[in-house]
C-alpha cells in the first residue's frame, strides 16, 4: 500500500465518545480520521460526503449502506461496522464490489442490563412516581411484585440466557419461546419451553430477545398482542423490525395492554412527532442497549486494531454473508 493519505470516517459518533475510546494515533501519520457527530438521513447529502473516504467506520446500524449507496462510493475500500452484524450493511454488494467488511466483537451485558431497567420501572411505575413528586405528590400508584410473576423470553440467546437469570434470582416463572428452541434447552437455561401462543397469553411481562432477520421480521404482530393480558408489559430492546409497530402503537392506544417499554425504533433518531413520544404508557429509550462506556472502548479499539491489520494486508473479524 501506497504512502498517500487514508481518509477514514467515522460515522454518527452521537456523543463524541470515539475519539475517547480507542488510542487512534496508533494509525500512522498518512491516516486522516474525521469524526462525524451528526446523522445524515438524506441519501445524496451522504454520498456526498462519504464519496472522499477509503475507509468508512459505522457504528452499529445507525446509517444505511445499500447496493445503490456503495457503487455510488468509488474510493471506498474498507468498512468497518461495530458488533459482527449490521442489517442496515449490504455486505454482499460491497464484497461484488471489492470492499472488504469487517466488525468487532461486543460485550454482552449492557442490554440485558437495560432490560432490567424497563421492567423494575414498570413495575414500580417510576415515571407516574417521579412526576408526581414533581407536581407535590407523595406515593400516587401501587406497585407489582416481580416474585411469583411470568417473564415470557421471545428468545433465549446470549441475551435472554442472562435475562432468565436474573429472573430467577427474583423469583420469577421463566417461560421462553422461539422458532428453534426446545424444551432441554430452555430447562438448562433456568426456563420452561411454552407455544408462542401460551408466552404471550400467560406472561406478566414479555421482553423480545432475537435478532432481525427476513424470517423473523414482524414476528410479533396483533395476533400476539392480542393474547396478551391487560396488566401485561411489552419490553423490545432487539430491533424494532420484529414488532408491527402499527399493530403495538394501537394496542397501547386503547390500553389493551399494560405499557411497552422500548428501546428500538424504525426511524432511529426518533422523530419528534412519533407517537411512542407521546403515549402514557410507553417509556422510551433512545437505544441505549449497548451505550456503555465498556462497549464504545472495545467497539473503537478493535476499530482500530481492523484499520491496521487491513492496512497490513492482513484483514481480521472480516463479515461475510452469515452476518448479514
Amino acid at each position: 500500500m501506497t504512502r498517500q493519505s487514508i481518509h477514514v470516517a467515522v460515522l454518527d459518533d452521537y456523543q463524541h465518545a470515539a475519539r475517547q475510546s480507542a488510542d487512534w494515533t496508533a494509525l500512522p501519520e498518512h491516516v486522516r480520521v474525521t469524526f462525524h457527530s451528526d446523522h445524515i438521513e438524506n441519501p445524496s447529502a451522504l454520498e456526498d460526503r462519504l464519496r472522499p473516504y477509503d475507509v468508512v467506520c459505522l457504528m452499529r446500524e445507525r446509517t444505511k449502506l445499500d447496493a445503490e449507496m456503495l457503487r455510488n462510493l468509488p474510493n471506498l475500500k474498507l468498512i468497518v461496522t461495530t458488533a459482527m452484524r449490521n442489517a442496515a450493511l449490504d455486505i454482499a454488494a460491497a464484497q461484488q464490489l471489492g470492499i472488504v467488511v469487517c466488525g468487532t466483537q461486543a460485550p454482552q451485558n449492557g442490554t440485558p442490563e437495560l432490560i432490567w431497567l424497563h421492567i423494575l420501572a414498570h413495575a414500580r411505575h417510576l415515571e407516574q412516581e417521579r412526576s408526581a413528586l414533581e407536581r407535590g405528590q407523595w406515593q400516587v400508584t401501587v406497585g407489582q411484585d416481580l416474585h411469583g410473576a411470568a417473564l415470557g423470553l421471545v428468545g433465549l440467546g446470549r441475551i435472554g440466557q442472562r435475562v432468565a437469570q436474573v429472573a430467577n434470582a427474583f423469583g420469577m416463572q421463566v417461560l421462553a419461546w422461539s422458532p428453534n428452541l426446545t424444551a432441554e434447552r430452555a430447562h438448562a437455561a433456568g426456563a420452561r419451553f411454552v407455544s408462542k401462543a401460551d408466552l404471550f397469553s400467560q406472561a406478566d411481562y414479555i421482553v423480545i430477545a432475537m435478532q432481525l432477520r427476513n424470517s423473523t421480521r414482524h414476528l410479533v404482530s396483533e395476533a400476539e398482542l392480542s393474547r396478551m393480558k391487560p396488566n401485561a408489559y411489552f419490553i423490545n430492546t432487539s430491533r424494532a423490525g420484529l414488532v408491527d409497530e402499527s399493530a403495538l402503537i394501537q394496542a397501547l392506544r386503547e390500553s389493551r395492554i399494560a405499557g411497552a417499554g422500548l428501546d428500538v425504533f424504525h426511524t432511529e433518531p426518533l422523530p419528534r412527532e412519533h407517537p411512542f413520544r407521546t403515549l402514557p404508557n410507553v417509556l422510551i429509550t433512545p437505544h441505549l442497549g449497548y451505550v456503555t462506556r465498556a462497549a464504545y472502548e472495545q467497539f473503537y479499539r478493535e476499530t482500530v486494531e481492523d484499520i491496521q491489520a487491513w492496512m497490513a494486508g492482513e484483514p481480521i473479524r472480516e463479515l461475510d454473508l452469515a452476518h448479514q
